[in-house]
C-alpha cells in the first residue's frame, strides 16, 4: 500500500518539515534520563509496552502524570496536585502545572514547549524534546544531584577591570593596526640618488 500523506498544502508541508527536524537520538536520551528519574520503565496508554518512537512517547507523557512527577523528583513539592483523570482538560492542566514549575526553577521562555505540542497529534513534539533537553542542563546548573541529560550549560564569567587598567588599554596598538616594532625606515635613503661607480 502507497504512503498516503494526512494533509496536503501548507499544513502538510509544516507537518512534514517538523518531522524531519525530529531526532529520534534525542528522544531516546531523554526517555532515558526520565526512566532514570523515576526509577521505572515510561509506557505509552494502557497496553504498558515499550515505548518507541515520536507518537508513543507523546502518548507516555500526554496525560502530564509523568511530567509532574519528572518535576517533584528534580524539585520537591514544586508541584502540588497532579490529576489523575482522564479528562482533556484535567490533563492539559497537568502539563500547564509541569511548564508553569520549570519555568520558576530556571528553564527560558524560548525553551518551553506550548501544551498542544504535547497534547495534539502531529504537532511539535521536537520542542517538546528540546524542553526536556533544556529542563536537564537546568537542573545540573541548580546543582541537582540525580542523572544528567545533556551538555552542561556555560556560566556567566564576568571581568571587571579597574579605570587604571582600561586607560593603559588606550596606549597598546592593536595588531589589526599593525604594529610599532619590527620593520622602520632606517637606512632608506629617501631624496639621494644611487650612484653607480665602476
Amino acid at each position: 500500500m502507497a504512503y498516503r500523506p494526512t494533509a496536503f498544502g501548507l499544513t502538510g508541508e509544516v507537518n512534514r518539515k517538523i518531522r524531519d527536524k525530529y531526532d529520534s537520538d534525542l528522544e531516546q536520551d531523554a526517555r532515558l534520563w526520565i526512566e532514570a528519574i523515576l526509577e521505572r520503565p515510561l509506557v505509552a496508554g494502557a497496553d504498558q509496552s515499550e515505548i518507541l518512537g515520536m507518537d508513543n512517547f507523546r502518548l507516555a507523557l500526554k496525560d502530564g502524570v509523568v511530567l509532574c512527577e519528572l518535576m517533584n523528583a528534580i524539585q520537591p513539592n514544586s508541584i502540588r496536585k497532579i490529576n489523575t483523570s482522564s479528562m482533556p482538560f484535567k490533563q492539559m492542566e497537568n502539563i500547564n502545572h509541569f511548564l508553569k514549575a520549570i519555568e520558576d526553577y530556571g528553564v527560558k521562555k524560548l525553551d518551553i514547549f506550548q501544551t498542544n505540542d504535547l497534547y495534539e497529534k502531529n504537532q511539535n513534539m521536537t520542542q517538546v524534546v528540546n524542553t526536556l533537553h533544556a529542563l536537564g542542563r537546568a537542573a545540573q546548573r541548580n546543582g541537582f544531584l540525580g542523572p544528567s541529560l545533556g551538555i552542561k550549560e556555560s556560566s556567566a564569567n564576568p571581568r571587571n577591570f579597574t579605570d587604571e587598567k582600561l586607560k593603559a588599554g588606550n596606549t597598546i596598538i592593536g595588531l589589526q593596526m599593525g604594529t610599532n616594532t619590527g620593520a622602520s625606515q632606517r637606512g632608506m635613503n629617501f631624496g639621494k640618488a644611487r650612484k653607480i661607480v665602476d
